[in-house]
């Protein structure tokens, strides 16, 4: 097999911090070197120094543009000239029609699959899982997203920062944008919080990054010591009230060290399965959350032991702790866990033990909430049965020895039984017990030094000795067992109510459902398959693991260690250990569960279906009632007039004449304005509008879309110097006629309308301000909804389609078209569109963008709307 190619990417917190600057200067450093290096595409936005790098280094010539435009990058020129590594610039840059992926990161896949090594850039707000977090921050909406697999993939990552106060700089020095734009792009994009908080994104996704390799080369090298490359702070909780005092402190801790990282974890040892306290630990998770920490269950019989192995594992660093809640007589069973931890930490683990207002409260007897008695109990028992009855009788039968002691001595044989039944169980007692009744017999007894009791009370007295001693061993025994089983079933039960509460919290994904069926059971990985109707392969609905990047994932059955069919069709595997019988019966619980969330989201998407059909049935029903009154309206208007016309019995002045014919001309505006918008929005609900996206000059399209309504009523503020926006001419020119002209109607007599545009960053907005009654808030989406319009509005107003054809005709561009209050009153309607050519995705309605739409091809035909109001 051919050797797959290296990828490194240089990812940047904003636009203009040096990202292909830096790749640009890699690239002289490997040319220097001797490296096989071509330029297979870089953009410069003409920037001088950028521009300046290029010298020297060979550069791979440009796929010519169907239309305006640089061109794309040969990628086939590229494979042909085969170099060892290719510089390709803006990973997430969405190809022009006719190349050969609609997407660059799948032409540098392309590359790397030749064996030829890539070098590439991307800016942190390209990122798919960070982009409702960008829009949020800069209010702009990124139309060109590169899923974060393929960044994670990359070999090697350079983040390339800068300070957002060094960064505004280089903006006002006219390093980045040309001087026109940097006024507006420092007061809107590039203000210093949105960078601020662009940086820390890519700070924290980038150490997210640089932890999971680290995770993994861990992981692979079998390594288990701490290793402080970044602060994580566990805090052990028992269900305690104590645990929202451990949480705090602990937060406090990870406050003071940039980027800590703290994780809860609580252990059980109810035979493997997670023992919660439902309400305290319940409250416990949601702060731990709130304060930006994980919360996590961990099994094992040690708790000390188990807390250790889960804080190398994650490469913790400090275990946070709570002094005991055990009274001073308690440690005489044992130093407890705060002890052990500390003792067994090393020195690679700081634990830090808290106090709080539960300490040396109490908290019960040992062992009295286990599932068993333990293995040191057993032993312990076993030795107190073995040697107890011996080591007193070497006390009790040294000389002189009076017989008149024997019911003393039967009491202390008696005491020695049962304290081996309590700590030992059944069988340490039983053997205690005879043991002890030999003993009797033979030393205690007459005649002495003899088998056999020569009294009749003797005899009854040892028959007696022993029915006692095991009964008491029966009655420990058959209280262990009921401990364990109750133990077993408050493990049980409390998981389930876990299980139920996090459908409550609407934790109704797979992925989180897997992971805590994982945590619970303490397996490696989780899985859900499914397979086909017809018998034939499994496949993964959804999978978690608890190494990342897990090499070996589960695609069958066999794979797995544990399977549990959900359904006819569908199995829960778990891979990491073979669980015992008793186990299944609350994995049985997780895989209905599994089942119900898969139903649901297979529910959700047929009443999306339903919902789709529904809309088609209302759109259609809405269009019958359109037709069957608005259109007859300018129908009865011509035919009235026409049969004026023909009629022999009247003869009409020029001055009626001219009027008859005027109303025939308005009455065929109308039906050719509500033809038009019904047509439409007809193609826009079935996906059949294919824009062509190309360089338009927005002030020429704002004058054709204006020449249809009257010049008095309108402030036109369009500069000739805004920039080209990626649009198809024909589609906008009718959705800002049909917003101009909805405005229009909609102003007050004495007032004007102002149509204003203006550069922000890589967009182009414009302004359509009214000083009209205006919408309500709660009303503001509607608006653009087919045949809805606002207020007492007559039938003859149009079927309210304006609008609703103006917002889809936008977004088939890749633009936005919002509704918003204009101060002092009234409605302005904010049109934005890109600077830049869109992928073909963005032609709309998922259709390629082929051929020039029909409203492109007749060059400025519109349709005035309604404002559906």
């Amino acid at each position: 097999m051919a050797r797959r190619g290296t990828l490194r990417i240089y990812l940047g917190a904003a636009p203009g911090v040096g990202k292909t600057y830096a790749m640009l200067s890699e690239a002289h450093r490997r040319a220097e070197r001797g490296t096989d290096i071509v330029v297979g595409f870089v953009e410069t936005h003409d920037r001088p120094r950028t521009e300046a790098l290029l010298r020297g280094l060979e550069t791979v010539p440009r796929r010519p543009p169907p239309g305006a435009g640089r061109g794309e990058m040969d990628t086939e020129a590229v494979l042909r000239r085969a170099p060892a590594v290719a510089c390709v610039d803006e990973l997430a840059h969405s190809n022009a029609p006719g190349s050969r992926h609609d997407k660059r990161w799948r032409d540098i896949d392309t590359l790397l699959d030749a064996g030829i090594d890539v070098i590439s850039t991307v800016n942190i707000q390209h990122l798919e899982s960070l982009a409702d977090v960008v829009a949020a921050i800069t209010g702009v909406r990124q139309r060109e997203t590169v899923p974060d697999a393929v960044v994670r993939r990359a070999d090697q990552i350079e983040l390339v920062d800068m300070t957002p106060e060094a960064l505004r700089r280089r903006m006002a020095h006219g390093n980045i944008y040309a001087p026109d734009k940097v006024d507006a792009a420092l007061s809107h994009y590039f203000r210093p919080g949105n960078l601020t908080a662009l940086r820390e994104l890519a700070l924290l996704w980038t150490a997210d990054r640089v932890d999971a390799y680290l995770q993994r080369y861990r992981t692979e090298q079998g390594i288990r010591s701490t290793w402080y490359a970044r602060e994580r702070i566990v805090v052990a909780l028992t269900g305690g009230p104590e645990g929202s005092t451990l949480i705090r402190r602990a937060a406090r801790m990870a406050a003071k060290s940039s980027g800590g990282e703290i994780l809860a974890v609580h252990v059980s040892r109810a035979d493997r399965l997670t023992a919660v306290s439902p309400r305290e630990l319940a409250s416990q998770r949601t702060l731990v959350e709130q304060l930006g920490g994980t919360f996590h269950h961990v099994i094992g019989d040690d708790i000390s032991s188990a807390l250790l192995d889960f804080a190398r594992g994650v490469n913790a660093n400090q275990i946070v702790l709570g002094s005991s809640r055990r009274k001073t007589w308690q440690y005489a069973f044992g130093p407890g866990v705060g002890a052990s931890v500390a003792r067994d930490s090393g020195p690679d683990l700081d634990v830090h033990i808290v106090t709080h207002a539960e300490v040396a409260r109490g908290r019960g007897l040992p062992n009295a909430r286990g599932a068993r008695l333990g293995r040191s109990r057993t032993v312990a028992g076993w030795l107190i049965g073995l040697a107890g009855p011996p080591l007193l009788t070497v006390l009790l039968a040294a000389p002189p020895r009076p017989l008149a002691e024997f019911a003393s001595d039967v009491l202390l044989f008696l005491s020695v039984t049962v304290l081996a039944a309590l700590v030992g169980g059944f069988y340490p007692g039983l053997v205690s017990a005879a043991l002890a009744t030999l003993l009797l017999d033979y030393f205690f007894t007459e005649p002495l030094r003899e088998w056999g009791v020569g009294s009749g009370h003797d005899v009854i007295t040892v028959v007696i000795f022993f029915a006692i001693a095991l009964a008491v061993a029966s009655v420990v025994d058959m209280s262990a067992q009921r401990t364990q089983q109750a133990a077993r079933l408050r493990a049980e039960s409390e998981t389930l109510t876990v299980l139920a509460g996090s459908v409550l919290r609407g934790e109704d994904t797979l992925r989180a459902l897997l992971g805590r069926a994982r945590e619970t059971f303490g397996m490696d990985c989780a899985a859900l398959l499914e397979r086909d109707h017809d018998g034939g392969r499994w496949r993964c609905v959804g999978s978690v693991s608890a190494i990342a990047d897990n090499p070996r994932p589960l695609l069958r059955p066999q794979d797995a260690d544990v399977d549990v069919p959900v359904g006819e069709h569908t199995m829960l595997v778990l891979s990491g250990r073979v669980l015992p019988a008793e186990d299944r019966r609350v994995l049985s619980a997780f895989a209905a569960q599994a089942a119900t969330i898969l139903d649901r989201q297979r529910l959700l998407t047929e009443a999306a279906r339903a919902h789709k059909l529904a809309e088609g049935n209302r759109i259609r029903t809405a269009l019958l009632a359109a037709v069957s009154h608005d259109l007859r309206t300018p129908l009865a208007a011509i035919k009235a007039s026409v049969s004026s016309l023909r009629s022999d019995d009247v003869e009409w002045s020029p001055q009626d004449r001219a009027g008859l014919l005027e109303s025939i001309e308005d009455g065929a505006d109308r039906l050719d304005q509500l033809v038009g918008n019904l047509l439409d929005m007809s193609r826009l609900h079935t996906g059949t509008v294919r824009p062509l996206i190309r360089r338009t000059g927005l002030d020429e399209v704002v004058l054709r879309a204006l020449a249809g309504v009257p010049v008095d009523v309108v402030d036109l503020d369009v500069p000739e110097s805004l920039p080209w926006v990626a649009a198809d001419p024909g589609l906008l020119e009718r959705s800002v006629a049909n917003i101009v002209e909805n405005a229009v109607k909609y102003r007050p007599p004495d007032t004007r309308v102002l149509v204003r545009g203006s550069a922000l960053g890589n967009q182009v907005e414009l302004r359509v301000v009214d000083r009209g009654p205006g919408v309500p808030d709660a009303d503001k989406g509607r608006i653009f909804e087919p045949f809805q319009r606002h207020g007492d509005i007559p039938r003859g107003n149009g079927v309210g389609l304006g609008l609703a054809v103006a917002r889809g005709f936008t977004e088939a561009m890749g633009g936005t078209l919002d509704a918003e209050d204009t101060p002092g009153g009234g409605m302005t309607m904010v049109l934005t569109l890109p600077t830049d050519i869109p992928a073909p995705a963005a032609a709309g309605a998922g259709a390629p963008a082929e051929r020039e739409s029909e409203q492109g091809e007749q060059g400025g035909a519109h349709a005035p709307g309604t404002r559906g109001r």
